[in-house]
């Protein structure tokens, strides 16, 4: 049976052009991008052309850029990288997050407590929005003698499970005018809504190539420039002295491609998946007993991603059947598969135990059509009234 995939905030398909382009990459750029000899200086050539396109999809600076496997040692980067860097400065290091960050920061931040640096967390409204007022409140009172703690603030861009859009520019003004630096995860926003990493005044970014249709184990972590950090992985000297270890080249250039082709086709994709998640939120709330978990404001969501539950269905039986009849969604964050904890998000949004339970998350990208939304709406109707009519036998 052909499956209608639906779980693009866990990861894309490829797109064929991004594919078409690092299978040219591979069959014929393969110099050593640190090598002097013409071979090297080509795939160096490639190198610097994906950090040119990377940096035009974040209104960053190519020499900003620092190429990494994914959005999770980004983050991993940022955060000890900075932390360390600072204190080892005598810098504030104390970082402040939210309570709806995913789990390559969540556990970062647990990592980098246990080392002796204070980490606060940010509670979110029942929309999964984070207040400015909130932050400047936290910073205030995160002072010894006077002195700020809090060196760094780190709040994703957008909430990987209910599609949350945070108010990046607020926070990040708050923490600037605390001293702080500002760091976000932008692996669900990149390539699905715009960025100015300026104009935000953002300093640290993480993306991942396989949000948005790119390939798996590559992304970047942008770093405006004069933030200290220190790196993460030692060795050589590729990415400037701060990341050793020989560049993927092919994953690098079909990063570049899929940046590119997400800042050429962005406005019109977003429109278009914006038609369809309203489209299937109506269909959904059409079904007794269905909460959709979103921001209110429909400006503060991202384009393709919508998560709700239906009263008596709990997640784990609907999966199941809808896999069963051909479609793939999840109950949330493909990195806590398998978990049997409630969303951390839900809970952080001050939904019920059991209606989180209920919860699934369907996200729609490059390749959802219309007639997939329709489809998908009739096998939930269908599968959801299958499983309470069990419930009631």
């Amino acid at each position: 049976m052909p499956v209608t995939y639906l779980d693009y905030a866990a990861t894309t398909p490829m797109d064929p052009r991004v594919r078409e382009t690092m299978t040219d990459a591979m069959a014929t750029v393969y110099g050593n991008p640190s090598s002097l000899y013409a071979d090297g200086r080509a795939a160096k050539a490639a190198v610097e052309k994906a950090r040119r396109q990377v940096a035009a999809l974040i209104g960053a600076k190519p020499e900003e850029i620092f190429f990494t496997s994914g959005g999770s040692e980004s983050d991993n980067w940022a955060l000890k990288g900075m932390a360390f860097a600072r204190r080892a400065a005598g810098q504030p290091c104390g970082i402040v997050t939210s309570a709806i960050e995913h789990p390559a920061v969540l556990r970062t931040c647990a990592w980098l407590e246990a080392q002796g640096i204070p980490v606060t967390k940010l509670p979110v409204d029942t929309e999964g929005l984070v207040s400015p007022a909130t932050l400047a409140s936290v910073l205030n009172d995160a002072s010894d003698d006077g002195k700020s703690t809090v060196g760094i603030v780190s709040v994703m861009m957008a909430n990987n499970e209910v599609g949350t859009i945070e108010p990046i520019a607020e926070l990040a003004r708050v923490a600037h005018a605390h001293g702080a630096v500002f760091h976000t995860d932008a692996v669900q926003a990149a390539g699905h809504i715009p960025i100015d990493a300026q104009e935000l005044g953002i300093d640290a970014l993480s993306l991942t190539a396989h949000k948005f249709c790119g390939p798996k184990g590559v992304g970047a972590l942008y770093l405006r420039r004069g933030v200290a950090i220190d790196p993460l992985i030692l060795g050589g000297e590729q990415e400037r002295g701060l990341r050793a270890g020989t560049e993927n080249v092919p994953g690098i250039v079909g990063l570049g491609c899929a940046a590119e082709l997400a800042a050429a086709e962005l406005a019109a994709e977003a429109a278009r998946l914006t038609e369809l998640r309203q489209l299937l939120a109506s269909r959904v709330q059409a079904i007794s007993g269905c909460t959709l978990h979103q921001a209110e404001d429909d400006a503060q969501r991202l384009p393709g991603i919508l998560n709700f539950g239906i009263t008596g269905v709990r997640h784990d039986a609907l999966l199941i059947r809808l896999d069963r009849a051909g479609f793939a969604i999840s109950a949330g964050s493909a990195c806590s598969a398998g978990s049997l904890e409630p969303s951390h998000v839900l809970a952080a949004m001050s939904v019920p135990e059991g209606r989180a339970q209920e919860a699934v998350r369907v996200s729609l990208g490059r390749f959802t059509t219309r007639e997939d939304v329709l489809s998908f709406a009739a096998a939930l109707q269908r599968e959801a009234a299958s499983i309470r009519n069990l419930g009631t036998t």
